[in-house]
């Protein structure tokens, strides 16, 4: 995962998704037929399950055009992680391994 090159920093009405979680946020953006996005959901889901304070919101890149674009996302999965204050963090397209998921929530949360 990587740092974004400029901070982005994204409200849960941004996203128009649930409420961002207390300590870290990731958000997900999967398209209908994207076999490795139901993987990452599950990696997401469940590393999300494992701390505190942690949301996973999937969003679906189609139906939010303006939102992608304006993120730049070119390809799903992509995995955007957020700080508490909605700060873009760290940045990944494609699968995710679960590791570094792990990692870079770790860098998020201590901030």
């Amino acid at each position: 995962m990587s740092e974004p090159a400029e901070p982005v920093r994204l409200a849960a009405a941004d996203l128009g998704a649930g409420p961002l979680g207390g300590r870290a946020t990731l958000v997900q953006f999967s398209s209908a037929f994207c076999q490795p996005c139901r993987a990452t959901r599950r990696i997401l889901a469940d590393v999300a399950a494992m701390v505190d304070g942690v949301a996973h919101l999937e969003i679906d890149a189609e139906a939010r055009l303006d939102l992608t674009r304006r993120l730049g996302i070119s390809r799903t999965p992509t995995v955007l992680v957020l700080d508490a204050g909605g700060r873009v963090v760290r940045r990944a397209a494609g699968q995710p391994r679960r590791a570094d998921v792990i990692a870079a929530l770790g860098a998020a949360i201590s901030g």
